[in-house]
């Protein structure tokens, strides 16, 4: 039994995410696996690094996948490529060991999210960032960033309800970069919660309109409760850029 481990580029904007619901066609794991049955002739199971929201994009995303069909993986690339909707695409496909997995052998995620601020909208970048249209104080969104840095209690950033799962993670980067109208803000950690990456960016902006106070991040983080954070922010900005490994 061979062991493919697949790079996948997706535009989110038409899909419901990444996990396969029921009958639904409207997820790119469902996309992806109803193509490799054409091509393999038998049903197969994709393993994601994880799930992104409906409308959230994916640069990196990894995923794998076992089978028993002796094709050559360049011929498997171009096939899924050929046969896949134009907003999904197989980057890359690699014969990897047999206890390779792409979720549970993930060592953290890379995330950004991108924010149109200007007052005036884009008519190219609306279905790819956030149109933000409040002025933003680039030193309190810095130092909010700054406090959130770290191994912390996140669930007050999510939308979880009660879990028996640790909800402890580490942001190893929280950075901003301006361009223009556009800022990106880079997220690098060990893993992350459901929504917290856009719950977070909904109280960066919020911080740096002046809508909430810098202390709120102290206070979400020791309260734990997720009304005390900022808005979540809708998922068309965020791009999962790349899954690290050992």
């Amino acid at each position: 039994m061979r062991n493919i481990k697949l790079t996948v580029e997706y535009d989110g904007g038409r899909y419901l995410g990444w996990q396969r619901l029921g009958n639904s066609d409207k997820t790119i794991q469902g996309k992806i696996e109803n193509v490799l049955k054409q091509i393999t002739g038998t049903g197969i199971e994709i393993i994601g690094s994880g799930r992104t929201d409906a409308g959230t994009h994916a640069r990196g995303q990894i995923a794998n996948f076992k089978m028993d069909t002796l094709i050559e993986l360049p011929e498997l690339l171009s096939s899924l490529n050929h046969r896949l909707p134009q907003d999904i695409v197989v980057k890359k496909a690699e014969e990897v060991p047999e206890r390779f997995h792409a979720r549970y052998n993930a060592t953290g995620k890379k995330y950004r999210y991108h924010v149109w601020n200007d007052t005036i909208p884009s008519a190219f970048e609306r279905n790819y960032s956030f149109h933000y249209m409040e002025k933003l104080d680039m030193t309190l969104m810095n130092e909010a960033c700054r406090k959130l840095i770290g191994t912390h209690d996140f669930i007050g950033f999510s939308s979880l309800k009660k879990t028996k799962k640790s909800t402890i993670r580490t942001i190893d980067e929280l950075s901003i970069q301006k361009e223009g109208s556009m800022l990106y803000f880079t997220f690098v950690g060990d893993g992350f919660l459901y929504k917290m990456v856009r719950i977070i960016m909904g109280t960066l902006l919020e911080i740096g309109a002046g809508k909430l106070p810098l202390e709120t991040i102290d206070e979400v983080l020791e309260r734990k409760i997720r009304s005390d954070a900022g808005m979540t922010v809708p998922s068309q900005g965020l791009f999962l850029e790349e899954v690290y490994y050992r």
